[in-house]
């Protein structure tokens, strides 16, 4: 049944008999075989038929709900079971927002340090990507905002506050101010994150809430090439405060505070709704809490 359901899962999300197959290693007939199964043995129709996959019966959308929870406390069992023998090992899958990316070794270094054992696969991925392979348990857990979009049913850990800060060559004729408006940044040549990142959302929506409209000169979704193009001297970006002190910057870039409104935003981590977790997610968020007191202080 458990195999049913995880072959169940893998349809739902990849919306195709071949593509779903391929994940599970196994044919696509014996995909079908398995999905025709699961419907006989709850004694309804769970995919709508056709030549293709046409999507999910309405039996299907409430049975693919129980499907998840109860894949995901099978995993959990057999998580728990091994760390009862062997002591907390495997790997750690976890998505994050571009602009949080630079935080993570606070986060699994000192994890890594207590449970050698562990392994991480961190990915760069948007707010609404991290939760939909939330739920899909492609990821254990991920980092995001907290407050800015509806996160819907997560566990969460609040780790910092994420504020703005103007990041500029030195040559700027801002560069020597010890803070600049919203409405005054909008006036320079920006490269921003894409639209479809939240931190790109927030940033357009502070801009209209100083009544200003802007269009970046560059945009890309990738945070290096940020940088780069900042460190040539011809275009400036807004970029979290907790980014820049990662980063140090020095000459010939500056890092200037943006007021008016001086926004912030909570970042932090967050993982599925299921209890219990597994003893690798139980372990993280207890990490998560621990990373958490030490960016307040």
């Amino acid at each position: 049944m458990i195999d049913k359901l995880e072959f169940f899962i893998a349809l739902a999300r990849e919306e195709h008999f071949g593509r779903a197959a391929e994940l599970c290693g196994i044919t696509q007939p014996t995909l079908s075989a398995a999905i025709k199964q699961l419907e006989d043995q709850l004694g309804v129709m769970l995919v709508k038929r056709g030549s293709r996959f046409q999507g999910l019966t309405p039996e299907g959308e409430q049975v693919l709900g129980w499907a998840r929870r109860i894949v995901g406390d099978a995993h959990a069992m057999r998580e728990e079971m091994r760390a009862a023998r062997h002591g907390l090992s495997g790997r750690i899958r976890i998505a994050a927002i571009p602009t949080a990316l630079a935080m993570m070794p606070r986060l699994t270094t000192p994890f890594r340090e207590k449970h050698p054992g562990v392994t991480f696969s961190i990915l760069s991925r948007t707010s609404i990507e991290i939760l939909s392979l939330l739920g899909n348990f492609e990821i254990d857990a991920g980092i995001t905002y907290l407050d800015n979009e509806p996160l819907g049913r997560v566990t969460s850990v609040p780790l910092y506050h994420e504020r703005y800060q103007l990041i500029t060559s030195s040559g700027n004729p801002l560069a020597g101010r010890d803070k600049v408006t919203w409405e005054e940044v909008s006036r320079l040549p920006l490269c921003l994150l894409t639209p479809d990142m939240q931190n790109r959302r927030i940033i357009d929506q502070h801009l209209a809430e100083a009544g200003v409209q802007m269009r970046p000169t560059l945009e890309s979704n990738s945070m290096i090439v940020l940088f780069s193009h900042i460190r040539t001297g011809k275009w400036s970006s807004i970029m979290p405060l907790t980014l820049t002190e990662t980063f140090g910057f020095a000459d010939p870039v500056r890092a200037i505070p943006i007021v008016e409104p001086d926004a912030s935003h909570t970042v932090g981590l967050v993982a599925g709704p299921h209890m219990p977790h597994t003893p690798l997610v139980s372990a993280l968020l207890d990490e998560a809490m621990t990373l958490a007191r030490d960016f307040r202080t």
